[in-house]
């Protein structure tokens, strides 16, 4: 199936992006057929801006771009479906989603991974991640085997709270390391998802 372009008649259909993962339906956009054909060859989600009058490539000036997976057309071949991995949060809010969809926890753990992220490309001194990423993969390596450790021991006593503290700091060590190695938890998900067929 192709889009077809000449159902409206500034020759703009809208595109729907929708998380690769979750399913979160993350925003709405225009293309035009030159948009759709640049989305396709470059695999990352090309808008029609229609503020801007021109073609607008999601993620061009804050780097938070929609990496394709999928491109599915409706029946009418007037309304185009992405199955996209984000990488960042997707509205310019901040959020995840532009339709405010909030506080869950794959959104947490996105917003979480973006201030990571951001400690790696523009440290600070009072940064304890910042701090990590100085030392390098071997020091960042050790404290998710720390961690590691530390949750182990807390798993063959009964104090919860002390257990689900050290869940958390190994899960927290564990999204630096990915960041450190250039990987996010959706990376992640995806093996998981795979291996589930």
């Amino acid at each position: 199936m192709k889009p077809d372009y000449t159902k409206s008649t500034d020759g703009l259909i809208p595109v729907i992006i929708q998380d690769n993962i979750t399913n979160v339906v993350l925003m709405l956009g225009y293309m035009n057929e030159e948009a759709f054909e640049k989305t396709q060859q470059e695999k990352r989600v090309t808008f029609f801006s229609r503020s801007k009058n021109r073609l607008w490539t999601k993620g061009e000036e804050s780097g938070n771009f929609l990496n394709v997976n999928d491109i599915l057309i409706d029946c009418d071949n007037d309304t185009i479906l992405i199955k996209a991995t984000p990488a960042g949060p997707t509205c310019h809010t901040g959020n995840d989603t532009c339709f405010n969809e909030k506080n869950t926890s794959v959104n947490f753990l996105t917003e979480l991974e973006t201030i990571i992220r951001d400690r790696k490309n523009n440290p600070t001194d009072k940064s304890y991640t910042s701090s990590l990423f100085a030392k390098g993969m071997n020091k960042i390596a050790q404290k998710v085997g720390e961690e590691a450790i530390e949750l182990v021991i807390e798993a063959k006593d009964t104090n919860d709270e002390l257990f689900m503290g050290e869940a958390a700091d190994l899960l927290f060590h564990y999204l630096i390391l990915l960041q450190a190695k250039n990987f996010t938890i959706n990376d992640i998900v995806g093996i998981l998802k795979a291996r589930q067929k």
